[in-house]
């Protein structure tokens, strides 16, 4: 069973990752903000007892801490650094501009998202395949 962390700050968008990913035999945790997912994460404060994620879909757009901040404190950890971020965000400009300089973002999706297209990205990526 694979690990799957979803940050995003709209309940709707982490109760429907949640009901598809653990339909897909993974396990879930959820984090309403970048400052919960750090902490979940043992980032901040830092805790290296923490057992990480597989993978982090990550929303970019939320309070307290966004997702550009929570990924380059991600980069800046070396347990953290490897784990692979599926960017979900609902912003309408490049994606891939935003975060050309971060080697672990393995795919962007935009909201809203098909739901067949999301599970393929995330067995692709927890399976190693380039996406």
């Amino acid at each position: 069973m694979r690990t799957v962390l979803v940050v995003d700050d709209e309940p709707e968008i982490t109760t429907l990752l949640r009901f598809i990913l653990e339909k897909d035999g993974h396990a879930v945790s959820e984090a309403p903000d970048g400052a919960a997912a750090l902490r979940l994460l043992g980032v901040d404060p830092l805790n290296a007892s923490v057992k990480l994620p597989d993978l982090i879909i990550l929303d970019i757009k939320m309070p307290i801490v966004d997702g550009y901040t929570v990924n380059m404190k991600l980069q800046a950890d070396p347990r953290t650094r490897a784990i692979p971020i599926l960017v979900l965000t609902s912003k309408k400009q490049k994606l891939r501009d935003l975060f050309e300089m971060a080697p672990n973002v393995a795919a962007y999706v935009q909201k809203p998202f098909d739901v067949k297209a999301l599970r393929k990205l995330v067995e692709g990526i927890l399976s190693g395949r380039k996406t």
